[in-house]
């Protein structure tokens, strides 16, 4: 599987000029735990709820502050073609919870640990599901008729 069909929903990215304040604005509105810092397509660094709190509020910078100031560069990617395996790989490799997803240079999107536990835990219950239905109910195959 490509590492871009994972994809849940649309790279969100915030220009490097923008305020730690609007960063987590945008977060809270988007239901989302990082931003991609860009300048046009290009990706410069990226932004985490724990950015904010370890590298803005605990340090006291104001809400004012630019985003750049607190943002991780560079950044960990992995191409959106690549086999999702290797974004496996790159998780335990580099220890982060997030990958940049980019096509070339141009920011995609972002895959997260949550969201691959969230495909395995349905894949893992589509599989279970005929063991359940056969430990449950007693279904079984139906037998194969007897030679004639």
């Amino acid at each position: 599987m490509r590492t871009i069909d994972t994809l849940r929903r649309s790279g969100i990215a915030v220009s490097p000029d923008r305020t730690i304040r609007d960063a987590a604005e945008v977060m809270d509105a988007a239901g989302v735990g990082s931003l991609a810092v860009t300048e046009g397509e290009q990706l410069l660094g990226i932004v985490t709820d724990r950015d904010l709190v370890r590298r803005a509020l605990a340090r006291g910078l104001p809400p004012d502050a630019r985003v750049d100031s607190v943002m991780t560069t560079p950044v960990v990617t992995i191409d959106a073609e690549a086999d999702l395996h290797d974004a496996f790989a790159l998780f335990r490799r580099h220890a982060v919870r997030r990958l940049a997803v980019v096509d070339g240079r141009r920011f995609v999107g972002m895959v997260t640990i949550d969201d691959l536990l969230i495909d395995l835990a349905s894949d893992l219950a589509d599989l279970a599901r005929p063991i359940t239905a056969e430990v449950i109910f007693g279904h079984r195959d139906a037998g194969v008729p007897a030679p004639g």
